[in-house]
């Protein structure tokens, strides 16, 4: 499944227009990546929905290309 339109905007709303990104295996930042989200940007399930995840608002991350890259669950 998919966020929708609507959760997408919710999800960048939220984070001011910055990446959400927190992983300790992103190397560009330390803490909050915090780059801005300009153009482009993706809506990151925090579980996914294989495992379980919905497509709610909780369930998603507003991050920078290169940090969603990095996640496990990138591409698939």
């Amino acid at each position: 499944m998919a966020f929708s339109q609507i959760t997408k905007d919710a999800a960048y709303q939220r984070a001011g227009g910055r990446c959400e990104c927190t992983m300790t295996k992103c190397s560009h930042h330390a803490g909050r990546c915090n780059a801005t989200l300009r153009g482009g940007w993706h809506a990151h399930h925090k579980t996914s929905v294989a495992a379980g995840g919905s497509d709610d608002l909780g369930n998603c991350l507003a991050m920078c290309v290169t940090c969603h890259r990095n996640t496990a669950t990138y591409g698939q």
